[in-house]
């Protein structure tokens, strides 16, 4: 079968896992991203999705290389996670946040849905903060909280023509971002790792693992899927 996956932020982390995953499982890889994927024979868009504007630009395009497929695994898993709060958000970042996670996904989906034959699926990436909160992390939790809702509008949307939604909401996982948000402190690490029940943190390549069984079994449409580990909550 000639299928594609289409990734946003496939150039680091779950995404990159992600990638990797599916091109030994034999699909053509598309990463959109502003940063480059080190990948053999996958293609590269470079698109910044703080402006959402910019996708369009390039639709046609990523449509060619589309056509033909069987079958279209779609990928929302670009993210950023400001340190911020209520109080002092700053509105330029908060809009960048609502455009990465919110507004870049609905335009991408909704430019290839059109082409997207039955057996098709899209994935959205959520988080453990898609359905509850934290202080500090006011921007994050907004958006992640409306991937639910996109994800679950979707699958309502999408009823009768074969295209199955889930979105995956991973726990404290082992990436850049992650890293960079904890500042790479071994003791913030070590406070994190003990609110989970296998104290470590999650492999990127785990969450391509779970990403993979959604996007190729449609029994789980509508599914929020969290992957976690098992969190501990006090």
């Amino acid at each position: 079968m000639n299928k594609a996956l289409v990734i946003t932020g496939g150039s680091r982390g779950i995404g990159k896992a992600t990638c990797q995953l599916f091109q030994d499982q034999g699909f053509k890889i598309i990463n959109i991203s502003r940063s480059s994927i080190e990948l053999p024979n996958a293609i590269q868009f470079f698109i910044d999705l703080t402006n959402p504007n910019s996708i369009m630009q390039q639709k046609d395009l990523l449509l060619s290389e589309l056509e033909g497929v069987e079958q279209i695994v779609l990928v929302h898993c670009a993210a950023s996670h400001a340190k911020d709060s209520l109080e002092a958000v700053e509105h330029q970042k908060f809009t960048e946040s609502l455009a990465i996670n919110i507004i870049s996904p609905a335009i991408l989906s909704q430019a290839l849905v059109p082409i997207m034959p039955a057996g098709s699926s899209i994935i959205y990436l959520g988080s453990t903060l898609s359905e509850k909160a934290v202080s500090n992390a006011f921007s994050y939790t907004t958006a992640k909280h409306g991937v639910i809702g996109m994800m679950r509008a979707t699958c309502q949307d999408l009823a009768g023509k074969g295209i199955h939604t889930v979105c995956v909401c991973p726990g404290f996982t082992d990436t850049e971002m992650f890293r960079h948000h904890i500042e790479n402190n071994p003791n913030t690490l070590f406070a994190v790792t003990q609110k989970v029940t296998f104290k470590r943190l999650i492999t990127p390549k785990e969450i391509a693992e779970t990403i993979h069984f959604c996007a190729t079994n449609p029994v789980v449409n509508g599914t929020v899927f969290h992957a976690n580990l098992g969190q501990i909550e006090s």
